[in-house]
């Protein structure tokens, strides 16, 4: 089936880049099923040289050579590159979107009457194989289409077909959540070095914490609480800590984090 699917990136940034590997790792394509385009001559040299395949300044080109065209550029950028490629789209290929905020509709509309679109939204942990994705077909995409779009994207981690009307709150927790993530690492370093410990050191054994804990969740099937529990012993020194997080209000400033996110991303596909 791989040799059936030639892959077109419409943008060649990091997470195009970051793709385009992890298909190419999970044996889905070559390197010569895959072309990438993008004005920035240092955005497809980059590409070229890590995934080693073709690239091109000129985007109607890909259409020529892919099926399968992944829309990888900014929101602002969208209507602008469609407008261009709109004269080679036919029924033969299919778009995939991973521009944040960017509708269905949106899409379909620049388009030709009848075009298979699907939304994507995926996050930069694809950089390291450990992306979570969650995806919604358009009204003209089949259910290959779909089929083919969780096959790619749970090449690079995990991917869960949802509503449409869901994908901003997809954009909010896990499209925004490596930066909530991040930020946490970054704080429970802080912490390790305020109580002694070396910064190199602290930081590994923070973000080794959320790696284990996060393989708990996804492992055990357990619920994040009573997995919480298991570790917070009676009169201990977690519950102390745990006390002092709820104290500041991180249970709710993490899902304000979430909802706030997920509100902008509305608005994104308003304007």
């Amino acid at each position: 089936m791989a040799s059936q699917i030639k892959i077109g990136f419409l943008g060649a940034g990091k997470m195009a880049t970051a793709l385009a590997k992890g298909f190419v790792k999970a044996g889905i394509a070559q390197p010569a099923d895959i072309i990438a385009s993008d004005v920035m001559e240092g955005a497809r040299a980059s590409f070229a040289k890590d995934v080693g395949c073709a690239t091109t300044a000129w985007n109607p080109e890909l259409l020529k050579f892919a099926n399968v065209l992944i829309l990888a550029v900014k929101p602002d950028q969208v209507t602008p590159l469609l407008n261009e490629v709109r004269g080679q789209f036919s029924s033969e290929h299919v778009l995939i979107s991973i521009a944040a905020g960017v509708t269905i509709a949106r899409l379909e509309s620049v388009l030709v009457t009848g075009s298979r679109v699907v939304r994507v939204m995926p996050n930069t942990p694809a950089l390291v194989g450990a992306c979570a994705s969650g995806y919604a077909l358009g009204k003209n995409a089949t259910t290959e289409d779909g089929q083919l779009t969780q096959r790619l994207f749970s090449a690079v981690g995990v991917a869960y077909q949802v509503k449409e009307s869901l994908l901003d709150a997809v954009t909010g927790l896990s499209g925004s959540g490596p930066a909530y993530a991040f930020l946490m690492i970054e704080a429970l370093s802080d912490g390790g070095v305020a109580a002694g410990l070396p910064r190199d050191v602290a930081t590994k054994l923070a973000a080794q914490t959320l790696l284990g804990s996060a393989k708990m969740v996804l492992e055990t099937g357990l619920h994040p609480g009573a997995l919480k529990d298991m570790v917070t012993s009676p009169g201990g020194t977690t519950i102390e800590g745990i006390h002092e997080l709820e104290l500041g209000g991180v249970r709710g400033s993490l899902m304000n984090a979430v909802r706030a996110a997920a509100d902008k991303s509305k608005q994104l596909g308003l304007s």
